[in-house]
């Protein structure tokens, strides 16, 4: 297991650094878990999971306090060191024990098949590469362990995907983190060979203006066992209905 930085409030300097980003998505994020639901979306995207978890692109811990009491540890990666400092202090208030590391999705700092879960929040609009951090999750996870995700990406019909496009050309990934609008975490989590399970896509926010960042979708996938599992054994349950 790596060493968590959750016993101190220093935060070194990492390879990805988007100050500015940082600050403006910490304070943002915060009016969200109202004002948006995301609070509730956080609950779903995590209820019901036990064991080990990583999570990959932790922010600044906001998904700490939603985690089920049945998870024994959460390793938290975050890369950004304004964003993991934050991360750092939610995971002091978490009830589950949370370790907070720095590291790139592309290159998880953690043992192979030494997960029983992996969770993806708003993340794979923002890994340099989506393929590679992809290949890493089903590194770390264990046979028939379970991936929960919820992610924006394409959506709208095909002049919103224009604009969508046309920002991640231009303004939109300095300017938000690396973030990209047009990108398919369905298809990338299928492309990388998960299974599928339940999901469910969502507008967020649900009323008001249709963004480009308001197409979401949120669920569940399983890397397959690569031996057959015992009878009677079950994956753990998806946090939506399938469409």
């Amino acid at each position: 297991m790596p060493q968590g930085s959750t016993g101190s409030a220093k935060v070194t300097r990492g390879p990805v650094h988007h100050p500015l980003f940082a600050r403006y998505y910490a304070k943002v994020s915060v009016g969200a878990e109202t004002r948006m639901g995301m609070g509730g979306i956080r609950d779903r995207l995590l209820a019901g999971l036990s064991g080990r978890v990583i999570e990959i692109g932790a922010g600044n811990g906001l998904n700490f306090a939603h985690y089920p009491s049945t998870v024994a540890e959460v390793v938290a990666l975050e890369p950004e060191a304004l964003l993991r400092q934050l991360a750092v202090e939610a995971a002091l208030r978490a009830e589950v024990p949370v370790d907070v590391v720095p590291g790139a999705a592309e290159a998880l700092p953690v043992k192979s098949e030494a997960f029983d879960a992996v969770v993806l929040c708003l993340v794979l609009c923002s890994v340099r590469d989506v393929r590679r951090a992809l290949g890493e999750v089903r590194r770390v996870l264990r046979p028939g362990g379970v991936v929960r995700f919820f992610e924006h990406g394409r959506g709208g019909g095909p002049a919103m995907t224009v604009t969508q496009r046309a920002l991640d050309r231009t303004l939109w990934p300095p300017l938000n983190g690396g973030c990209h609008l047009a990108r398919e975490p369905i298809a990338a989590l299928r492309d990388a060979g998960f299974e599928l399970g339940p999901y469910r896509r969502l507008l967020m926010p649900e009323k008001g203006p249709r963004l480009p960042t308001s197409y979401c979708v949120l669920g569940t996938a399983w890397r397959s066992p690569e031996v057959t599992e015992p009878t009677g054994s079950a994956a753990p349950t998806g946090p939506t209905a399938g469409e």
